[in-house]
C-alpha cells in the first residue's frame, strides 16, 4: 500500500489532531443521523457529487467493500473506499484508489470541516458532531475533490441512523444479520435487520447475503415497499462450491465474495466489470487482520479480528479447516471490548488452546483481563494469564510467548490487532513480515 512520509511540522500537527479526534471518539458514539445531515448541509452536500455503493451488515461488510472496490479499480474506475475502524492510522478509513488519506490532506480537510462542525454545535441541535461523523465528512470531501467514479461505503453501526446514511446510493448490500450492538439496534435479528435495511433506496437494487429467515423476511419486506430489485446469494448461486474464489481465507470469505459479485452485478449497467477482471481482483485483494497468517521470529502467527457470535462461528470454521480437529496446541492471545463477545469466543477457542494470554486493548470499553479470566471454565487445563503486548512482541522480529514452535492465534477486537500491527510494522512505509502458510508447521 502506498504511503508518504509527512515532514516534521506536518507530523507534529497531525499527531495533535489525532489526539483531539481520539478524545472525541472516547466520549462514545452518539447514535442518530440528524447531526450528519446538518453537517453535510453546512459543507454543501459533498456526498451528492459522486455515485456510491452502500454496504451494511453485522459481519463481512468491510470485506465486501474491499472486494468490490478492488474489482472496480482493476476495471479502471477511480474509486473511493470508506471503512472503519482503522488498523494503524486514521487515513486508512478514507482511501482513493486504495491510497490512504495522508497527514497533510487530513489536516487540510479538517480545517474545512471545523467551521461546519462549529455551526452544527451552535445550531438547533446543540451538539458537536461525533468522531465518526467527522471522519465521514472527511471521506465525503476527499471523494468529491478526487472526482471518484464510484465510492464504496461501509456503515458504522446499523444503517438507518448511521452517519453514512445521508447518501443516495446506486445500490445497497446487506451482508449478514447477527445479534450484536443489541442495545442500539434491538433485541432480535428481525429488529436489527430493519435497522440495517434502512440504507435501501427507492427503486435501487438491493443485494442480500446469506440471512436467517426472520432477518431476510424483514429485508425483503423493506425492499418490496421501496420497489427495490433484490439479488440474493441464496438464489443466485447453486451452493458454496459456486461462490467466487478469493485469497481471503475462509468459507465465510467465499460468501462475502458472492455478495460482492452480486453488488457488482447490481450496477453493471453503469459500472461494467468483466467476470475475468472480478476474479483477478478477488484473488489479489488486500484486507489485513482477517485470518492473516504471518511469521514472527520464525513462528507462525495468525491475526484474526473476531468480535461477536457470528464471527466466532466463522473463526471456528477456519480453525477446523486449517488445523483440523482441536488438539490444544495453540498459544492464544485474546482481548476484546465486551463480556458477551468473550462468552461467544471461549467455547471456540479453548479446545484449540494450550495457554490463554489475556490482553486489554487501549480502549475505554475494553474488558479487564481479570474479568475475562472469570469466564474461563475450571475444566480448562491450560494456563490463563494476563499479558502485555510489549512482552508478547518485544520487537517486530520476536515473539516472546513460551511454547515455541507452537503457533500463536491473536484474536478479538480489531483495536487489539491494530496495536499488534503497530508493533510488528512500526514504519508504515515498510512492508510487514512475510506471510506464511501454516501447513506442515503444526
Amino acid at each position: 500500500m502506498h504511503s508518504t512520509r509527512p515532514d516534521d511540522e506536518t507530523a507534529a500537527r497531525y499527531a495533535r489532531l489525532h489526539d483531539q479526534l481520539v478524545r472525541l471518539r472516547n466520549r462514545g458514539s452518539r447514535y442518530g443521523v440528524e447531526r450528519m445531515r446538518a453537517l453535510v448541509a453546512e459543507l454543501g452536500h459533498p456526498q451528492a457529487s459522486f455515485p456510491c455503493l452502500h454496504v451494511a451488515g453485522t459481519n463481512g461488510k468491510g470485506s465486501v467493500c474491499a472486494l468490490v472496490e478492488a474489482a472496480l479499480r482493476r476495471a479502471g474506475y477511480r474509486t473511493g473506499l470508506y471503512t472503519s475502524p482503522h488498523l494503524r492510522h486514521l487515513g486508512e478509513r478514507v482511501q482513493v484508489d486504495r491510497v490512504p488519506l495522508g497527514a497533510a490532506d487530513c489536516l487540510r480537510l479538517v480545517e474545512r470541516v471545523r467551521p461546519a462542525a462549529a455551526a452544527v454545535a451552535a445550531g438547533p441541535l446543540g451538539e458537536e458532531p461525533s468522531f465518526f461523523e467527522w471522519m465521514t465528512a472527511l471521506a465525503f470531501l476527499r471523494f468529491a475533490e478526487a472526482g471518484v467514479d464510484c465510492a464504496v461505503l461501509e456503515t458504522g453501526l446499523g444503517g438507518r441512523l448511521d452517519a453514512t446514511n445521508v447518501v443516495e446510493s446506486e445500490a445497497a448490500a446487506l451482508t449478514s444479520v447477527g445479534l450484536d450492538h443489541c442495545e442500539q439496534l434491538g433485541p432480535t435479528r428481525a429488529r436489527i435487520a430493519g435497522e440495517k435495511a434502512g440504507i435501501f433506496r427507492a427503486g435501487r437494487p438491493v443485494v442480500l447475503g446469506l440471512l436467517a429467515p426472520d432477518a431476510e423476511a424483514v429485508a425483503r419486506g423493506r425492499a418490496e415497499a421501496l420497489g427495490c430489485p433484490v439479488l440474493s446469494v441464496a438464489e443466485s448461486f447453486g451452493g458454496e462450491e459456486d461462490y467466487p474464489e478469493t485469497n481471503l481465507f475462509g468459507a465465510y470469505q467465499r460468501r462475502n465474495a458472492a455478495t460482492a459479485w452480486l453488488l457488482l452485478d447490481a450496477v453493471a449497467d453503469r459500472f461494467p466489470v468483466p467476470a475475468e477482471v472480478r476474479r483477478a481482483a478477488f484473488r489479489t485483494v488486500h484486507w489485513p487482520g482477517r485470518w492473516e497468517e504471518r511469521t514472527v521470529g520464525g513462528r507462525p502467527v495468525i491475526l484474526d479480528c473476531t468480535h461477536n457470535e457470528e464471527g466466532a462461528r466463522a473463526l471456528g470454521e477456519n480453525l477446523q479447516a486449517r488445523l483440523g480437529p482441536p488438539r490444544g496446541e495453540l498459544e492464544i492471545v485474546l482481548g476484546t471490548l465486551g463480556r458477551d463477545r468473550v462468552e461467544a469466543l471461549l467455547p471456540v477457542l479453548l479446545p484449540y488452546a494450550r495457554s490463554l494470554h489475556l490482553v486489554v486493548p487501549d480502549q475505554p470499553r475494553a474488558l479487564p483481563a481479570e474479568e475475562i479470566a472469570t469466564l474461563v471454565p475450571s475444566s480448562f487445563a491450560g494456563e490463563v494469564r494476563a499479558a502485555r503486548l510489549e512482552e508478547i512482541f518485544p520487537s517486530p522480529e520476536t515473539c516472546g510467548l513460551p511454547g515455541a514452535p507452537a503457533p500463536v492465534l491473536l484474536t478479538g477486537s480489531l483495536y487489539l490487532l491494530a496495536e499488534v500491527l503497530e508493533r510488528l510494522e512500526p514504519d508504515p512505509g515498510q512492508p510487514g513480515p512475510s506471510t506464511v502458510s501454516l501447513q506442515d508447521r503444526i
